[in-house]
């Protein structure tokens, strides 16, 4: 067996702070297989003062290392010092000269451009795709000198419903993340079956979603709140209402165990009947992120997307009924994005009432995507573009100053609208200053909604959790 010291490389606390779970769905599987294993997390060791790593390193003495990288960027056209992958490569390069030993990258940004990353970070392999099996089917070949391929994944078939693990949070980690961001996040469900062109998550988690037993979700609750006293929780499902239902499933068992652990999630839009609301508010929920992304129904067409603007309408009024607050993303400048469909989509965005809005300009683009294939032919990229540094979608035609200057325009006197997002990040960590932790979308000025009490302290923070 082998030692094995895992490394969450993230130290980005925009939009917040967020638990690496990731590391800890790998550390539960590599101690299930009998390796000993340390999770280090730079994060939480650089803002505790800590600077430890090499420290910890020669403490426990590894036989491999995995890093863990969550993010390339942060698809944000209009922010700055927004590349991760250049502290990844130094790193491992510092790694490398103390600790003579192989060094396997892994995690959502590996996955989702494997070669290239592992040539620009300079490790010895990585894993792409889901790690619980793949990690410890590499660290086999290497403890038998069986000379592994660079890069072991995706692995097929992906995780089964039954081979799910209990994530190993740490309790150092655990009281960190949660005392700054107010909650932890948990995983129902992977993979995704939607066709969105511009999105990684099929190529990351697989297109076909493997749900968690409703029973096993909510025993691994009950042990976060027995053992951390976490009583609030962000569900990082690509998509927590998933087409067949399983997330009622789900919240039906959470409303019966009466857990006493609030909850919010991603969204998309589509029909949810004050009925399944209301089940929804017994079982914990009392925000949602919506993936709403166009802001017309050309401009949704043109990302590939399945509903129109009257779903993400209707989805918004009925969270105004049933008194959950709500956040909706737009990108603006995708494929079939005109003039006139910037000028439908900001009308459009006027039409939600009490609720925030955050807005991209420009779109992210990544290999194996439907994106990169239509930026490829209409010569936005090169078929040799490694799409290693960041890449934005623009429709032609558009002039993105102009884009950029009508959206502002727009938000000019919203304070419940942001353009470009860092601005959301912003008062974050302003009403982060008063104490106030999770998703508190109705603290904003015009989305008030009756009969949310609001109290300092109360473990509710603007963002998201991925």
């Amino acid at each position: 067996m082998a030692r094995v010291f895992l490394i969450s490389a993230n130290t980005t606390q925009e939009p917040l702070h967020v638990y690496p779970i990731g590391i800890a769905l790998v550390d539960a599987a590599l101690k299930a297989h009998g390796h000993d294993t340390e999770q280090f997390d730079l994060l939480y060791d650089m803002e505790k003062g800590h600077l430890g790593l090499h420290a910890a390193l020669a403490g426990f003495k590894p036989d491999i290392v995995g890093v863990s990288i969550r993010n390339i960027d942060n698809v944000d056209s209009l922010a700055t010092d927004n590349w991760y992958l250049a502290s990844v490569k130094t790193l491992v390069a510092d790694i490398r000269k103390a600790h003579p030993v192989p060094i396997v990258i892994g995690g959502p940004a590996v996955s989702i451009m494997p070669e290239t990353i592992l040539d620009y970070c300079n490790a010895d392999y990585c894993v792409a795709g889901e790690g619980e099996i793949a990690f410890n089917l590499l660290i086999d070949k290497i403890l038998k000198n069986e000379d592994p391929p660079r890069i072991l994944g995706p692995i097929l078939p992906r995780m089964t419903a039954d081979q799910f693990l209990r994530p190993a949070y740490q309790t150092n980690l655990a009281e960190y993340y949660f005392d700054q961001s107010g909650m932890l996040n948990y995983q129902t469900k992977r993979g995704c079956p939607f066709t969105c062109n511009y999105c990684s998550y099929p190529v990351i988690e697989g297109k076909k979603i493997r749900y968690q037993d409703p029973d096993f979700v909510v025993e691994n609750l009950k042990r976060l709140k027995m053992d951390f006293k976490v009583n609030n929780l962000f569900f990082s499902d690509s998509v927590f209402n998933d087409p067949d239902g399983h997330y009622l499933e789900v919240a039906e068992k959470l409303a019966r165990a009466e857990l006493g652990v609030k909850w919010a999630a991603y969204f998309r839009p589509q029909q949810i009947s004050q009925k399944d609301f209301a089940l929804l508010k017994r079982a914990g929920l009392y925000a949602m992120e919506v993936g709403s992304d166009g802001a017309c129904d050309r401009t949704l067409s043109g990302i590939g997307k399945t509903f129109d603007f009257s779903s993400i309408l209707a989805l918004n009024e009925a969270c105004i009924t049933a008194e959950i607050p709500c956040a909706h993303f737009f990108m603006f400048g995708g494929p079939k994005e005109t003039r006139q469909t910037i000028e439908e989509g900001l009308a459009n965005i006027e039409l939600l009432r009490k609720t925030v809005v955050f807005v991209f300009s420009g779109i992210r683009i990544l290999p194996q995507t439907g994106l990169a294939q239509i930026a490829v032919q209409q010569g936005i990229i090169t078929p040799e573009d490694n799409l290693l540094q960041p890449a934005f979608y623009v429709a032609p035609g558009i002039d993105k100053e102009e884009m950029d200057s009508k959206i502002e325009d727009a938000f000019r006197r919203r304070k419940d609208r942001f353009f470009p997002p860092e601005k959301g990040y912003i008062r974050m960590k302003t009403v982060k200053l008063f104490g106030f932790k999770g998703l508190l979308w109705d603290m904003i000025p015009g989305t008030t909604i009756k009969g949310r009490r609001i109290r300092k302290k109360t473990n509710a923070t603007l963002g998201s959790l991925s």
